[in-house]
């Protein structure tokens, strides 16, 4: 078995978490981080684009609070919301596959809410002059520039699909 990641390898050179496999020290509704921390790291990540937020684990003690029952499992989508609209009253949600990639090609930044190989999984995106940076989407693309096209294809596939965004 390899060894852990360092966690300063989670974040990029301008300060975004892109790789969640090096918070496995780090501990979120009572697991490690790596396996279940996309939700805080997202919205960590919205809140770094846009105030320059530094502290990742105020977000993450936050997220984690907002559970009322203490038990294993991901960000919940209703404690997800209720964070972000305390912390970005300006944030809109809409769902859909269509409805989502529509918002997400006019939006500055946000959080798609998707199915990620049949798990739930949250990502940052946010808008590039060469198209959406996307954060901590899969192995391989902790850090990736792509079209939005591209991403719905590759990633928005089945299920429900929720999107936080900001204009």
């Amino acid at each position: 078995m390899a060894a852990p990641k360092p966690l300063a390898e989670g974040f990029s050179a301008d300060g975004y978490i892109i790789d969640q496999d090096c918070f496995s020290s780090v501990r979120y509704r009572s697991m490690p981080a790596s396996i279940n921390g996309c939700g805080w790291i997202a919205a960590f990540d919205l809140l770094h684009f846009l105030s320059g937020e530094k502290d990742w684990d105020s977000v993450r003690r936050a997220l984690d609070e907002g559970h009322r029952i203490r038990m294993p499992g991901p960000t919940m989508l209703p404690v997800m919301r209720s964070y972000l609209l305390s912390q970005i009253p300006e944030l809109q949600e809409v769902r859909g596959r269509e409805a989502a990639l529509a918002e997400a090609f006019r939006s500055r930044a946000g959080i798609f809410r998707y199915r990620e190989e049949k798990t739930p999984h949250f990502v940052f995106y946010c808008r590039r002059e060469n198209g959406f940076r996307f954060m901590n989407v899969a192995d391989g693309l902790e850090d990736a520039v792509m079209p939005m096209e591209k991403f719905g294809e590759e990633h928005l596939k089945g299920g429900l699909v929720v999107l936080f965004f900001v204009v």
